[in-house]
């Protein structure tokens, strides 16, 4: 009896050591993992985006109307920062799926929010609808890449749930209301999207020597090689024309 209860002990330990090893190696890898962090500059005179007609259908007029719709091809910041970047790892070897949300995707006030969606390859995103009006959702990859789909939501619709297999810039239109025009960008691997002063960051990042590839519409690309430090962030930044 005793012998068996000592054996039942000596189990219990060693679960408790190998459970506490293990909280502790994930605890000691993350905290290992580093950052990209860096702004994108537009350089010169910000390009005037355009405004959109929407009279071929007023609910949209009157959604906009507060606040007239434009052009998003190139948005720029007061102090120059390029909005709508995507950042990611070029060439990244490690796991596919990093993220582990479900990014959103919705048509409102006739215009596609966010205008660009980056993510992972895989990963499974939404398209929602806030309109009280009929949307059709058109992506355009390249059909040796990604197979496209052409599906209509009408206001009220459930959200459209999708995933893409391989990375790339997929162009998205809507065949009801031709000027919503926006973009998926399909990468590997951790990403990240300049905000409205162009300032990203690319979390996750284990220590090694990367290229930090900066995808701007429609098929503007620049690189730049840094190394991450365990815990540390490591920087760069982009200028585009």
């Amino acid at each position: 009896m005793k012998k068996a209860q000592n054996l039942v002990a000596i189990v219990s330990m060693l679960v408790l050591v190998c459970c506490g090893a293990l909280l502790l190696n994930q605890k000691v890898s993350a905290a290992g993992e580093g950052k990209i962090t860096g702004n994108v500059k537009f350089e010169g005179a910000a390009p005037h985006m355009r405004g959109i007609d929407m009279s071929k259908d007023p609910y949209c007029v009157k959604a906009t109307s507060a606040n007239p719709a434009h052009m998003e091809t190139t948005l720029v910041g007061s102090s120059g920062g390029l909005e709508n970047v995507v950042l990611y790892i070029d060439g990244w070897s490690g796991d596919a799926t990093v993220e582990k949300n479900v990014p959103i995707f919705d048509q409102k006030n006739c215009m596609y929010v966010p205008h660009v969606l980056p993510l992972d390859v895989n990963q499974t995103f939404k398209v929602t609808t806030s309109d009280n009006t009929a949307h059709n959702i058109h992506p355009l990859p390249n059909p040796m890449v990604n197979v496209g789909w052409n599906q209509s939501q009408p206001p009220g619709a459930p959200p459209i749930e999708k995933s893409w297999k391989n990375p790339e810039a997929i162009r998205v239109q809507c065949n009801i209301h031709p000027w919503m025009q926006g973009w998926f960008v399909v990468v590997k691997g951790p990403y990240a999207v300049s905000d409205s002063s162009g300032n990203y960051t690319i979390n996750n990042v284990p220590p090694g020597s990367y290229t930090v590839k900066a995808w701007h519409e429609p098929d503007q690309t620049q690189t730049q090689k840094v190394t991450v430090s365990a815990g540390q962030a490591a920087t760069a930044s982009f200028s585009f024309k």
